[in-house]
């Protein structure tokens, strides 16, 4: 026996790798005592001491504890525990008595403070769990168990609590764990450690996975009854681990752990615990309310982000379905304790509904974005929580009853997002509680104004986030309308309401389905129908919002102007004052301003720089006279004032001196159901690009719409094709009508005036050709009318678009007679034009005037007047038309006054003529010679005002200036038609007349136009011989006009430097210049007693159309012989004579001699810059209009 014990004893010390198969063999080998075995290896580890109190190793109980003591516990001694096995418990008496001194002796040591006996304590807990499940055979588990809580809880606080809790960790991996009774003495230490622990947010990752080791047995089958035990954890650990998963931040490697914790605590509670957890709170209603909280807020944050990965379907599909059941448990807890008058807590109720539509709205949740399959599926494990959530939230809210008010409009928001959700059972459910906040406002308040607001504003950013949808619309409008139409108050407000709703509606939707677009046209075209609607409606916030966006789209594009006009919309909102300025007012960062007036003076300065970029110098003025006055006598910024008079300064200088080009305006209709609703059925004015021609506009348009057709005609189309389900659209030019200012009362500049022919208008025309009564192949001007077409856009032009909508259009029709005396007028027009213009720049190059001059004193092309003479003026046609002679009076002065402007234009291009063109201009002059001859003969003499020479060279040209006056106003000098000419020498034939060119479709179009109208068979025909007839004289000085044509375009591109002298004061009228935009002429009050005095020019009442070449009447730019801009439309003048056909008691009449100055007629009044009222509407005030601006 002793050498048996010291072999063991050695054994033990240096090696504890046996096999268990040898030990068995060794335990019954003859001789051999295991019972002796276990009491000489005990009593050799812990040996009696006669130190019980001291010695460098701690002793305790009698007893030294070592490192190497503890470690026969490992497994290599397991075989300690055999001999009871063995031997049918004999002995087993005093081997259980043996080990429990050894326990005692362990957790004697375990709550000793000394730091000596640290490393003793950490292997008695990382080796005394090992031995459980056999020591569990000989001892009573339940006493095994008070042993292992005592050998836990005699852990000093705060020292070694990883080795602690990985030994409850190993405990409950155990055999002990699993049985019910030793659970319920281990359970409720292992929470109150895990609850400690966790609450100082000490060794998570420990806590995390006892905790989850222990939910794991709990959730077995195999345990026992676990209910019990649920609740300990429920008690004591639930809230904790609500507090740690809110204290923990969302990139944390254990968030996802403790989640799990949480969801599969709430997962194995049942309604008693639900029940019982209300009860725990005790009296303590704060207490309940706070968890109600916690838990509310927690839930919505791990649905707003969820912790695992969206595909991570099915741990996410059983977290929800765990939420959903906890929120209807604590929904019924709402209802038990918080919903009576005394007890509402509006703020617990307002973080439920949050939470459930958060719920509801989450995408894990939306099974429209999964595949069929797994759609199908998770509807047939789980069902549609969505709709289980919506029904639930309906239910609560109308549970509120008077309480429903305090909700208002705060929950509206909510509500609509629920009911956007694409579930038409949940839509139907829930779209009332709409009605129902409407029916509540109203009861308190007589209106329901806060829930309309609310509603339009949620809407609004609902839409554009991508829900809504058109059943959604249809929906909406049906079910609220059926509810309105059966309250006896709410029947007509409500339906006002609904409907206002639904055109916010579609414009949304179509808004949403442009806004990621390439076409940014089409993206700013529904981004100004909805900002319109919401300055209709007054919802000032949306509708700043909505001007930025478009403003950004603008820049984008670098469309400068249209993004000035867009911010003055905003500017205009603001007020010159020290008013705090509103959140909603500076939407943008990069504006630093605290009041209105800081922040209107930012934006103003940006609209200028915008206005300056897109060459709207005149706008550009405006606004900085605006600004100026506020430096000079609110602000006394005198530096900043200096500043802005130099940029005014050189506004004005731009104005004179740069050449800016003018664009041509495109009406285009979209026909066809293929199109989009805000553009389908309609016509739109376009505003073209600088040097955009139409083929290519049209070329940009059709990229835009590739599966689009393109139409040929100018007609409208007929029925057929709107309904059609295809997309067609109809492109042609249109000509702006001028809209002079009131304030250009006076004579101003041609540079000046010719800002407006294309800038601030919003009337547009086109005409064309039409034949009335039998063809005349020798004469086909007596038959042919005019038909011309007025379009009004919605508003003036530029503006926040570089395109409106048409809203009026009608049509009038001229007849030959007034479309040969516009024809004559605007040839008029246009030699006083070139001759101004070479009169104040004498750098102009000569050929535009050389071409002009041929074409008219040598016309081989139409015939000149002679056209006229036969069509009009024959005793045949005065019979027919005895109201026409008023007019054939006035076609007669037009041709005399042609007379004055082509000597001058002839005596300026002698002056500039190069030799090698002297041959051409000594021809022109023997044709001018004839021409005049017979002109003075037939229609009388007409004098070019005498002030006229102090213009010619001499004057430098910064001191000349070309002068524009209201043509109302204008004298007109006419001679006595049997006046003789000075020179008596025969007309040579061929030339008794001008370039003539009426308005007839073979001579008016120019290529890219004549294909839209095909009214001339012999058109081309025709053509042909004009283009031959037209060689001949250009064959004469094309060689010297092409190095001039070069000189020409270079000239274009120079910005002048020349200072433009002060205007001077306007002439008395009976001495004034008078240059009229489009009709260009000078006139003069006759001072010789042998000349008639001018006829009083005729208003206008109906027609007021300018006139304008051949080859642009149809609305159409074509070949400009000048290449200068075209002339200035009329407004009122004598030339518009469409008025004749309202003032036929002003034909025929002899011409009256003119009032004295101070009783001659006043211009007309011009028209209002504010458009047609729109349409009307339904609700609020309508928008005003200036500019071409909403205001």
């Amino acid at each position: 026996m002793h050498l048996n014990s010291m072999y063991i004893r050695k054994s033990v010390r240096h090696c504890c790798l046996y096999c268990q198969h040898s030990l068995a063999v060794f335990y019954t080998g003859n001789g051999f005592s295991s019972l002796l075995y276990f009491h000489v290896l005990l009593w050799d580890h812990f040996p009696p001491s006669p130190h019980a109190l001291t010695g460098p190793q701690a002793p305790l109980n009698g007893r030294r504890c070592s490192v190497s003591s503890v470690c026969i516990l490992h497994r290599p001694h397991r075989f300690l525990f055999l001999p009871c096995r063995l031997y049918e418990n004999k002995g087993e008496a005093d081997f259980v008595e043996s080990l429990l001194q050894l326990f005692r002796s362990i957790n004697g040591m375990m709550s000793s403070m000394s730091d000596q006996t640290v490393r003793v304590k950490g292997s008695a807990l990382k080796y005394l769990p090992t031995i459980v499940n056999d020591v569990k055979l000989v001892f009573d588990p339940k006493e095994l168990s008070k042993m292992f809580t005592d050998f836990i809880l005699n852990v000093p606080t705060g020292l070694l609590t990883i080795q602690k809790l990985y030994c409850l960790i190993e405990i409950v991996h155990s055999d002990l764990f699993t049985q019910h009774d030793c659970r319920e003495i281990l359970l409720p230490m292992m929470t109150d450690q895990l609850k400690y622990h966790l609450e100082r947010q000490e060794d998570l990752e420990a806590c995390c996975q006892l905790l989850s080791n222990v939910l794991e047995v709990l959730y077995r089958k195999d345990v026992g009854p676990t209910q019990r035990h649920v609740q300990i954890i429920m008690e004591k650990l639930l809230r904790t681990v609500n507090r740690t998963v809110i204290s923990m931040g969302r990139d944390s490697e254990l968030i996802g752990n403790f989640v799990a914790c949480m969801t599969a605590i709430l997962r194995q509670m049942e309604d008693y615990h639900y029940a019982h957890l209300l009860k725990t709170f005790g009296k303590m209603r704060t207490d309940v309310v706070d968890f109600l909280m916690e838990t509310f807020i927690m839930f919505k944050n791990l649905i707003g982000k969820n912790v695992y990965p969206f595909d991570w379907v099915i741990m996410n599909m059983m977290q929800n379905k765990v939420f959903l059941r906890a929120i209807n448990q604590y929904a019924d807890m709402l209802n038990k304790k918080f919903l009576d008058q005394a007890n509402f807590e509006l703020q617990l109720w307002n973080n439920y509904f949050h939470l459930a539509v958060a719920f509801l709205t989450q995408e894990s949740l939306q099974l429209e974005n999964f595949s069929s399959a797994k759609r199908a599926k998770i509807l047939n494990k789980y069902g549609d929580m969505r709709r289980q959530i919506g029904f639930e939230i309906r239910d609560m809210w109308y549970n509120l009853g008077q309480h429903k008010i305090k909700f208002i409009p705060e929950m509206v928001g909510p509500i609509l997002e629920m009911t956007l959700i694409p579930e038409t059972e949940l839509r139907k459910a829930t779209i009332p509680i709409f009605f129902d906040m409407m029916q509540c406002e109203f009861h308190s308040t007589r209106s329901f104004q806060m829930f309309e607001n609310e509603i339009i504003t949620k809407l609004d950013h609902e839409v554009e986030g991508g829900r809504g949808d058109e059943q959604y619309k249809v929906l909406f409008d049906k079910i609220l309308l059926e509810h309105c139409r059966k309250h006896k108050y709410l029947a007509k407000t409500g339906e006002t309401f609904v409907k206002l709703v639904v055109r916010l509606m579609e414009r949304l939707l179509d808004y949403r389905t442009i806004m990621h677009d390439e076409n940014k046209e089409n993206r700013m075209s529904c981004t100004v129908n909805v900002l319109n609607f919401y300055k209709e409606i007054e919802r000032e916030e949306m509708y700043i919002r909505y001007l930025y966006k478009l403003c950004d789209l603008h820049k984008e594009c670098d469309n400068y102007t249209e993004a000035a006009y867009t911010l003055l919309l905003h500017a205009k909102l603001l007020k010159w004052s020290e008013d705090v300025c509103a959140a909603h007012l500076t939407q943008r960062d990069g504006y630093q301003a605290t009041t209105q007036g800081q922040l209107k003076e930012q934006l103003y300065q940006e609209i200028i720089h915008y206005f300056d970029k897109g060459k709207m110098w005149e706008e550009a003025i405006v606004l900085g006279k605006e600004l100026a006055e506020q430096y000079e006598t609110e602000m006394f910024d005198y530096e900043q004032l200096s500043e802005l008079l130099k940029k005014q300064a050189q506004f004005y200088e731009n104005i004179v001196k740069v050449i800016r080009p003018k664009p041509d305006y495109f009406a285009v209709g979209y026909y066809g159901q293929g199109f989009p609703t805000f553009l389908r059925g309609k016509v739109f004015i376009y505003r073209g690009k600088e040097y955009e021609r139409r083929e290519d506009f049209e070329a940009r348009l059709l990229t835009q719409f590739p599966n689009a057709e393109k139409m040929n005609t100018t007609s409208p189309p007929g029925d057929d094709i709107k309904n059609s389900p295809g997309q067609y659209i109809q492109c042609f030019t249109v000509k702006p009508k001028l809209d002079l200012p009131p304030k250009f009362h006076r004579p101003v500049s041609e540079q000046i005036v010719s800002f407006y022919r294309v800038n601030e208008v919003q009337r547009f025309e086109y005409s064309r050709p039409i034949r009335k009564g039998e063809k005349n192949p020798d004469n086909e001007f007596a038959n042919m009318w005019i038909e011309r077409t007025i379009y009004t856009t919605a508003y003036k032009l530029p503006g926040i678009l570089r395109w409106f909508e048409v809203k009026s259009v009608f049509m009038v029709e001229i007849s030959p007679l007034e479309n040969a005396i516009e024809t004559m007028q605007l040839t008029n027009d246009k030699i006083s034009s070139m001759v101004q213009q070479h009169l104040d720049d004498p750098g102009l190059p000569i050929n535009p005037l050389s071409m002009l001059l041929n074409g008219i004193v040598d016309p081989a092309v139409m015939g000149g007047f002679v056209n006229y003479e036969k069509a009009f003026f024959t005793d045949r046609y005065l019979q027919e038309h005895p109201e026409a002679h008023g007019q054939i009076e006035k076609l007669k002065d037009l041709i005399a006054w042609q007379i004055p402007f082509l000597a001058e234009g002839i005596r300026i291009h002698g002056d500039k003529v190069t030799e090698a063109l002297r041959p051409f201009h000594e021809r022109m002059e023997a044709c001018f010679k004839q021409l005049k001859e017979k002109v003075e003969k037939q229609y009388g003499v007409r004098t070019m005002p005498s002030n006229l020479d102090d213009r010619r060279g001499s004057r430098p040209r910064s001191m000349v200036r070309s002068f524009t006056m209201p043509s109302s106003s204008r004298p007109l000098s006419v001679a006595s038609v049997s006046s003789l000419s000075s020179d008596s020498t025969p007309s040579r034939p061929g030339s008794d007349g001008f370039a003539l060119e009426p308005l007839l479709p073979k001579k008016m179009h120019s290529r890219s136009q004549d294909k839209l109208d095909k009214d001339d068979p012999e058109k081309e025909k025709k053509d042909k011989k004009k283009e031959k007839r037209n060689s001949k004289h250009q064959e004469i000085f094309d060689k010297e006009l092409k190095p001039a044509d070069s000189s020409l375009q270079q000239s274009e591109a120079v910005i002048l430097s020349e200072t433009i002298s002060p205007l001077r004061p306007q002439r008395p009228k009976s001495q004034v210049i008078s240059v009229i935009g489009s009709e260009r002429r000078f006139s003069v009050s006759p001072t010789s007693p042998t000349q008639q005095t001018p006829p009083p020019v005729t208003p206008r009442a109906k027609l007021s159309f300018s006139v304008q070449s051949s080859l642009e009447l149809n609305g159409m730019t074509g070949m400009d012989v000048t290449d200068v801009p075209p002339p200035l439309p009329l407004k009122g003048s004598m030339a518009d004579y469409g008025n004749l056909m309202e003032n036929q008691d002003l034909m025929g009449s002899p011409t009256p001699l003119p009032p004295p100055p101070h009783q001659r007629h006043l211009p007309p009044p011009l028209p209002s810059k504010t458009p047609p009222p729109p349409p009307p509407k339904t609700t609020r005030k309508q928008t005003s209009v200036d500019s071409g601006i909403v205001q």
